[in-house]
């Protein structure tokens, strides 16, 4: 996990959520300390000095989509994260990887600092508009209650903490009604709730849920 802001890290606490995987979840702070990413003891667990890291059946395992897989191959679950479909799967990895490869990166934190502090807003508006409507024109043939038909999937996982980041960048949604109406659907269920930015242990008091203190 990361600081309080995640993107695509946010996947993975909503699928240990959804698929009721009990976890302890440790905060690595991405700006404390010039980054606590970088710290030794961190580098042990990832080489690559990135969120997310998990730790489980004794292996250390990195990269979200990997982690994700890893969780559906050896915890599956009744409601599959991966449709048994070669085509609807081969869409929930497109759509997925979108956001993953194409999106995040671009707007992640180590490149937004390399940008510079005047550059940095619309770096990252115009990486995620762009995205964002590729994935756009793919829901609207795919999408169902959900990004792939009425089933949740890796897709959904993956959309809606890079909406949320959408917002933070100011990106207008107007021309990304089905997105807009995936995720709406996403933020009633109780799990996606729980594994927003807002509402972790780490988030600072200012950002935090008032419903997460209660």
């Amino acid at each position: 996990n990361q600081r309080y802001q995640r993107s695509v890290q946010e996947a993975v606490v909503s699928t240990q959520s959804t698929g009721q995987i009990k976890y302890d979840q440790k905060a690595v702070h991405l700006l404390n300390n010039g980054g606590e990413q970088h710290s030794d003891e961190y580098k042990c667990l990832n080489l690559m000095e990135q969120v997310p890291t998990l730790m489980i059946d004794d292996i250390s395992l990195t990269q979200s989509l990997p982690i994700i897989e890893y969780l559906e191959e050896t915890r599956p679950q009744p409601n599959p994260l991966l449709p048994g479909d070669p085509i609807l799967r081969a869409r929930v990895r497109q759509i997925s990887e979108i956001i993953n490869s194409g999106i995040q990166p671009v707007q992640n934190l180590s490149v937004l600092q390399a940008v510079g502090a005047e550059r940095k807003m619309k770096w990252g508006h115009d990486a995620i508009k762009k995205g964002l409507l590729a994935v756009e024109e793919i829901l609207r043939e795919t999408a169902g209650k959900y990004c792939v038909g009425d089933s949740i999937t890796m897709a959904d996982l993956c959309i809606i903490p890079q909406v949320y980041n959408a917002t933070r960048f100011k990106v207008d949604m107007t021309d990304m009604p089905t997105i807009t109406r995936v995720v709406g659907t996403l933020e009633e269920i109780p799990e996606f709730r729980a594994a927003h930015y807002s509402r972790q242990p780490d988030t600072p008091l200012e950002l935090r849920d008032p419903a997460a203190t209660a």
